[in-house]
C-alpha cells in the first residue's frame, strides 16, 4: 500500500471515531522515520485510545501491520507506529504541553 493511500485511511478512521483537530505534517524533509505524522485529540483517556485502537485496526484490514503501539491505557498520549506515519493521539492538555506540531514545523 503507498504512503498516500495509507493516509487516506487513517484520515478516514480519525473521522470515523469523531477524532479532534486533525493536523498531518509533512516530515520527510526532517527525519527518515517517517514520511507523514498525524496528530489528533481526544475527549477523554478512553477516547484517546479508542482512536489509537480504530486507526491500527483500519490499517491492519489494508494489510498494514504496525510496527508498535505506545502508551499505557488511560493515558494522555497514545502513538501508533504504521511504519511510514506516526499516528499521535492526545488530551488537548498533553497536546498543548508537548507542542509537536510547533516542534516539527
Amino acid at each position: 500500500m503507498s504512503t498516500e493511500t495509507l493516509k487516506d485511511v487513517i484520515l478516514k478512521a480519525l473521522e470515523d471515531i469523531q477524532a479532534i483537530d486533525i493536523v498531518v505534517l509533512d516530515v520527510r524533509e526532517m527525519t527518515p522515520l517517517a514520511d507523514y505524522m498525524i496528530i489528533t485529540s481526544g475527549r477523554s483517556t478512553r477516547h484517546v485510545k479508542s482512536i489509537a485502537e480504530h486507526v491500527v485496526e483500519a490499517a491492519k484490514k489494508h494489510g498494514v501491520t504496525p510496527l508498535g503501539i505506545e502508551g499505557e491505557p488511560g493515558s494522555e498520549w497514545v502513538l501508533a507506529d504504521l511504519g511510514d506515519i506516526i499516528v499521535h493521539a492526545m488530551l488537548p492538555s498533553a497536546r498543548e504541553y508537548y507542542q509537536l506540531e510547533k516542534l516539527w514545523s
